[in-house]
C-alpha cells in the first residue's frame, strides 16, 4: 500500500527566500528572477523524477512556462518581505 505525503510551506522575502529560486530548485532548472535579478541555476541536481505543471484550461498558455508562471507571482507580491 502506497502512503502519499503533502506538505506546503510558505517562501518568505523576509528570509531571503523567492518562489523564482524555490521552483528552479525544485525542478533542477536554470531560472532568471526578475524581482532581483538573479539566475538560480539548479541543471546539475539530480533526483527530479517529474516536473510539471498543471493548468486550468482557461489560464494564459504563457503560464506554461515555468520561469513566467513565478516571476508573475513574485510581481504579485508588492511588498518587499511578503
Amino acid at each position: 500500500m502506497a502512503l502519499y505525503h503533502f506538505h506546503v510551506t510558505h517562501i518568505k522575502r523576509s528570509e531571503g527566500r523567492t518562489v523564482v529560486a524555490s521552483d528552479a530548485y525544485r525542478a533542477g532548472e536554470k531560472l532568471h528572477n526578475l524581482w532581483d535579478g538573479e539566475t538560480h541555476d539548479y541543471t546539475k541536481k539530480g533526483g527530479v523524477v517529474l516536473k510539471e505543471i498543471i493548468l486550468p484550461e482557461y489560464t494564459l498558455a504563457r503560464f506554461s512556462n515555468r520561469s513566467t508562471l513565478w516571476n508573475e507571482v513574485e510581481q504579485v507580491e508588492k511588498i518587499y518581505d511578503a
